[in-house]
């Protein structure tokens, strides 16, 4: 790419333009005449290139960007609310039901009921989108005071809420839109219509899994965990509903073509335990290095499930696992570390790892 005129380039290419003849220094006429031109041009030239930029989706940014990746029927996701599971008790423990539209409090997030579950239990929709609403648990506090209620705790994650797309995960669906050749129900078809649901984290499809006509997708969800039944329900229903008795699959009632039976699964979490021996500096402690060394394993995991839907199988390795342990400051040595008992441990195609105990000697 040709680089951007500058002022001075401006300036001089004006300047050789005017006879010799002419006094062309600095101060002169003809000079304090230009200059201010050729500052205007090089503003012009600045913009130009800014525009160009901005015409393509490999280098666009924020609202051209979306107005590029629009054209091709690929819209930025915006921020959704996290739906949670609220469970609410009398004095006695029992069940205690509390009206719809009924606001609550925790970590100075606000969150409404909007549905009933069972007795005592209800789908909250936090009132801020983002994933914010998927950071906290435990005691809610009412916003308005009930008679009667004695505790209400915030529980699962029924629908994990979305911050709004960034720019690179917008640019990398956009082209990996424009490269799979979606279509009638082929696998790149399920795969980017069930992705763009909110929620969906990642999905991966097996096409004829029960017979001809069969699609079985499974799922995780956007904070890369095994989803709840709410969403696994709502996916389903959206691409191929069940219907009051179960006899709607297969109808084109949903996204899916008619004869495509699909069914909806989620991912299966697989507790990891991680048992290891570690020299530490001296002055250190185990406690000192526990939360830490915890955080850093789970970073580790949750960027192999990050990976999943791309991958047929997640290998967890004890030399990841490794070399997680010694970014921990205060640990100078590492050995002996077992996952379950074991070496190596390789998921199954529809397999997640979650982090379970970690015991240090």
């Amino acid at each position: 790419m040709q680089q951007t005129p500058t002022y001075e380039n401006i300036l001089q290419r004006m300047l050789d333009t005017v006879p010799n003849n002419v006094d062309k220094r600095e101060g002169s006429i003809i000079y304090d005449a230009l200059a201010p031109a050729a500052v205007e041009l090089q503003e012009m030239y600045i913009q130009l290139e800014t525009m160009q930029q901005e015409s393509f989706a490999d280098s666009a940014n924020g609202d051209y960007l979306s107005r590029r990746t629009a054209e091709f029927g690929v819209s930025r996701k915006e921020a959704t609310k996290a739906i949670r599971k609220g469970e609410f008790k009398d004095s006695t423990g029992n069940g205690w039901d509390v009206p719809i539209g009924s606001r609550f409090s925790l970590e100075e997030v606000n969150y409404v009921v909007i549905e009933k579950i069972a007795v005592g239990e209800y789908e909250l929709e936090c009132e801020t989108t983002g994933k914010v609403g998927n950071q906290h648990f435990g005691t809610l506090i009412p916003l308005q005071y009930m008679n009667g209620l004695a505790s209400a705790q915030l529980s699962d994650i029924l629908i994990p809420g979305e911050d709004e797309e960034t720019d690179e995960a917008l640019r990398e669906r956009f082209f990996s839109v424009v490269k799979e050749s979606a279509f009638g129900g082929n696998i790149a078809d399920y795969m980017q219509s069930i992705n763009n649901l909110d929620g969906v984290g990642g999905v991966k499809v097996f096409p004829t899994w029960n017979g001809g006509g069969t699609v079985k997708c499974t799922i995780m969800t956007s904070d890369y965990e095994a989803p709840s039944t709410s969403l696994i329900q709502e996916v389903q229903t959206f691409i191929d509903p069940l219907g009051n008795q179960g006899d709607d699959q297969g109808k084109g009632i949903g996204i899916a073509p008619i004869g495509h039976v699909v069914t909806i699964y989620g991912v299966s979490p697989v507790t990891i335990d991680v048992s290891t021996t570690l020299t530490l500096n001296e002055g250190t402690t185990i406690g000192q290095v526990t939360e830490s060394m915890e955080y850093a394993i789970n970073e580790y995991l949750e960027t192999l499930r990050k990976q999943w839907a791309a991958e047929k199988q997640l290998i967890v390795r004890v030399s990841l696992i490794d070399a997680a342990i010694l970014t921990v400051k205060g640990v100078l040595d590492v050995n002996g570390t077992t996952i379950n008992d074991g070496g190596n441990m390789t998921l199954n195609t529809e397999e997640i790892p979650m982090l379970g105990s970690v015991n240090i000697t």
